[in-house]
């Protein structure tokens, strides 16, 4: 994750501190679980846990002796969730999978961009988010049941399929009409106009994304070409979509006579959806960005921006970002508090190895 910097300028979540947004509000043990004593330690965490997940390639935990089929035994109850690349069975299992390749494997790759661009990624850990939502996902309903059955489940999610999950309906279209899935870029399959139109000033954008026929005649008379909104080439949306490059020249001769913000509240005032393109710090700093961002004081004496869950509860208040934890910071309390270990035998498990 990139650093951020604050209105000052001065930067605020370095490469330091890059862990602090995968691992802030969590407790940290460090236990060496090629050490015999810390597969032990391993094992009896497990005896007393919830929910177990691993992200280790497939067969590690096996030979660990820490995946579900020497677990499960010990606690019936526990949710045991493997999130590797593709997943613990079939032909693919022993592939080493990174982001960029499970996108283009599971054929994500190309059904993003425009026609003519190279395959194209989504720029972020894409494959980690959406195996982790779906992980999420069947957690709670292994939760669910475990109230009605008392048992646990092994759950084995491949985040290949997760990706391929997310683009299901355009690889079935593409399977069954024997062609590529459209690549649309910014526009629609149903509705149009739709994209992302050029205004005043140095690379500034506004988007519009018309829904329906009376913003279209909105739009018409927003860009002052209220003749647009009776052309019978236009009155429909599969019309518009026949003829989107004459609107979109259009929309963009009168978009790039006008600062993105006046674009947009004109827009708005006619009823088109719209909106200007922010760059990255508008979106951090400004007020109207809602409640994403929030202050984190760091182990390192200075404060950064870290990302919050994006939802409130109605009756109670949502864990304040608290820093990463140093690693193996809660070994001793955690073990005490979970396992119940004395003082003397954390001591002789930190003497064999076990705690690193």
């Amino acid at each position: 994750r990139q650093p951020v910097r604050g209105p000052d300028g001065n930067q605020r979540g370095g490469a330091e501190e890059r862990a602090g947004y995968a691992h802030r509000n969590k407790l940290s043990i460090t236990i060496d679980l090629k050490n015999p004593a810390g597969q032990r330690i391993g094992t009896e965490l497990a005896k007393v846990a919830d929910v177990l997940v691993e992200n280790f390639s497939s067969g590690a935990m096996g030979r660990l002796k820490l995946d579900y089929d020497h677990l499960g035994p010990l606690n019936p109850r526990l949710i045991y969730v493997s999130m590797s690349g593709y997943g613990h069975s079939g032909p693919r299992r022993d592939w080493t999978s990174m982001n960029m390749n499970l996108q283009a494997y599971s054929g994500l790759m190309m059904t993003t961009g425009s026609e003519g661009d190279p395959p194209t990624s989504i720029a972020n850990s894409w494959n980690d988010y959406i195996g982790g939502l779906h992980a999420s996902f069947e957690i709670l309903e292994a939760l669910a049941e475990r109230v009605e059955t008392g048992r646990g489940k092994n759950i084995d999610l491949a985040q290949f399929e997760s990706s391929m999950g997310t683009i299901g309906p355009l690889l079935l279209a593409g399977a069954v009409n024997h062609e590529p899935p459209a690549r649309l870029g910014n526009r629609s399959t149903t509705n149009a106009p739709q994209g992302c139109y050029p205004c005043a000033g140095d690379d500034e954008w506004c988007t519009v994304s018309v829904q329906t026929d009376e913003q279209w005649r909105g739009l018409a008379q927003a860009i002052a070409k209220p003749s647009l909104a009776n052309d019978p080439r236009f009155t429909s949306a599969v019309g518009r979509l026949r003829h989107h490059d004459e609107i979109d020249a259009e929309i963009s001769a009168w978009t790039r006579l006008l600062p993105p913000l006046e674009a947009e509240h004109r827009l708005k005032a006619a009823g088109v959806p719209a909106d200007r393109m922010r760059r990255a710090e508008a979106v951090v700093t400004q007020p109207d960005t809602g409640h994403v961002y929030a202050e984190l004081e760091t182990n390192l004496g200075r404060p950064t921006l870290v990302a919050v869950l994006p939802y409130s509860f109605s009756d109670s208040a949502m864990a304040k970002p608290e820093p990463v934890p140093e690693l193996g910071a809660h070994n001793r309390s955690a073990l005490q508090s979970w396992l119940k270990l004395s003082d003397a035998e954390i001591d002789t498990l930190e003497a064999e190895g076990a705690l690193q």
